[in-house]
């Protein structure tokens, strides 16, 4: 069995809590701006309606694109559980030959990365490349 492919740690976030923290600093954010700006504005001189409806269609994008981040994060962290589940109590050898080994736990670490520990105390991140026996 080979394990599939999946994306590198320096292309995913940190971990799924801090992007969903940094997306909802930049919902809030703009959330903020956009009821200071509706509080503030001079009542003898009202924002443009296509200017107001322009900036409700980017506050329902920020939205859903808060809500798509959050559904790839759960994707990611049940993709990472189904290919530790895969492994565990398995031997794994990678491209080479010099890392080979039964897997006694799997974590979960940031991005969604899956780490395997060996039986012998050795730690291996499951990538593309690694043969389960």
């Amino acid at each position: 069995m080979q394990i599939a492919g999946s994306t590198s740690a320096s292309a995913a976030p940190a971990s799924p809590s801090s992007a969903a923290a940094a997306a909802t600093v930049d919902y809030e954010s703009f959330l903020k701006l956009l009821i200071a700006e509706m509080r503030n504005q001079d009542p003898t001189k009202p924002m443009d309606a296509t200017q107001q409806i322009s900036q409700l269609a980017s506050f329902s994008a920020v939205e859903q694109a808060v809500q798509t981040n959050a559904r790839l994060d759960a994707l990611l962290t049940t993709s990472a559980l189904q290919q530790a589940e895969a492994v565990i109590g398995h031997e794994i050898v990678d491209t080479d030959g010099t890392t080979r080994g039964r897997v006694a736990s799997v974590q979960i670490g940031d991005g969604g990365a899956a780490i395997a520990t060996l039986e012998d105390g050795r730690k291996v991140r499951l990538q593309t490349g690694l043969t389960v026996f």
